[in-house]
């Protein structure tokens, strides 16, 4: 089962996972409707993560052994909204692990964790696995907060719980959602329609990045891990790059040499100061014996590649 389904990650993690068990055993759910490939090739349906009742009835119904919660209000939009977007993080999370808790058939939950959980007393450099973080918003509160609970739950009631810390991430497939890294796939989008883009980072803001493919990949390959095996029952740092617009719009002009960029920074670029500029995910390769495959060259030469393709689509559609 997996919540959020019409999300960044949902829409790719889908198309893998059904590669893996067949369409008809991979439930997509959301509250929105998704992209038709998911609708129309596996079983689909609009859903609430917030609606305990209705959540372990379809559970049980279904025989879900496996739950995929990636519904979650992002760094941006939950500092417009603070309260309810920590509602919607927390409440949505312990309806998971509770019904994990209660329904047998549930053998294994995935909760994305974010690097939103370090803030400035983290080190900006190869910030460890093991660190002091002090998150500075409501995003980065509620993953530190549901880190906690996974393992509680974990330690408490063994429920298999795993969790990776997402870096940004940058996919063509599906519009941003709303968090302080979005400028990594603006920048592609903007660079591809108009060429010109006005970020809200400054140039320089270096942060960890990590191509969608590499992230799904990441993804999977904890979830097959051996339970036993497992070193953390909280969130595994993960990362690709360390990337910032500037150098991004630098490798753009291999493929669009007018390319031009303004730096216009709002309050995102004061949560991206929290940040750090690099995290050491050696746990996490040693755990699950994986990693990137996507350097700059190849992330900018896949997006403006498939973006010029999807823009010529949705032309001729119109």
């Amino acid at each position: 089962m997996i919540i959020g389904a019409a999300g960044q990650i949902g829409t790719e993690l889908i198309v893998e996972l059904r590669k893996i068990y067949g369409n008809e055993n991979v439930y997509a759910t959301d509250i929105k409707e998704p992209p038709a490939y998911i609708k129309d090739e596996g079983p689909f349906q609009l859903f609430d993560v917030m609606d305990a009742k209705h959540l372990i009835h379809f559970v049980i119904r279904h025989k879900i052994t496996q739950i995929y919660h990636l519904a979650a209000v992002l760094s941006g939009n939950a500092e417009k909204l603070p309260v309810q977007a920590w509602n919607i993080n927390m409440d949505s999370l312990m309806n998971i692990l509770e019904v994990a808790k209660m329904v047998d058939d549930v053998k294994k939950v995935f909760w994305p964790s974010s690097i939103a959980v370090f803030g400035e007393s983290t080190p900006k450099i190869n910030a460890p696995q093991l660190t002091l973080m002090e998150p500075s918003t409501v995003y980065g509160i509620s993953k530190l907060a549901g880190e906690r609970w996974c393992e509680y739950y974990y330690k408490k009631y063994r429920v298999d719980v795993r969790s990776i810390r997402y870096p940004g991430l940058i996919s063509y497939k599906t519009e941003p959602g709303g968090g302080t890294t979005d400028w990594a796939v603006e920048i592609y989008q903007n660079a591809v329609k108009n060429g010109h883009y006005t970020c809200f980072l400054k140039g320089d803001t270096s942060l960890p990045m990590m191509f969608m493919s590499d992230a799904i990949r990441a993804t999977i390959a904890l979830m097959e891990v051996k339970r036993d095996e497992l070193q953390l029952h909280s969130a595994y740092n993960i990362t690709g790059h360390s990337l910032c617009p500037s150098k991004v719009a630098e490798d753009i002009r291999r493929h669009i040499p007018d390319f031009e960029i303004d730096y216009v920074p709002d309050f995102r670029q004061d949560i991206a100061a929290t940040w750090p500029e690099s995290v050491d995910d050696s746990l996490a390769r040693e755990n699950d014996h994986w990693k990137p495959e996507y350097d700059l060259k190849k992330i900018t030469d896949v997006m403006i590649a498939e973006l010029k393709k999807k823009y010529e689509w949705e032309r001729q559609r119109e």
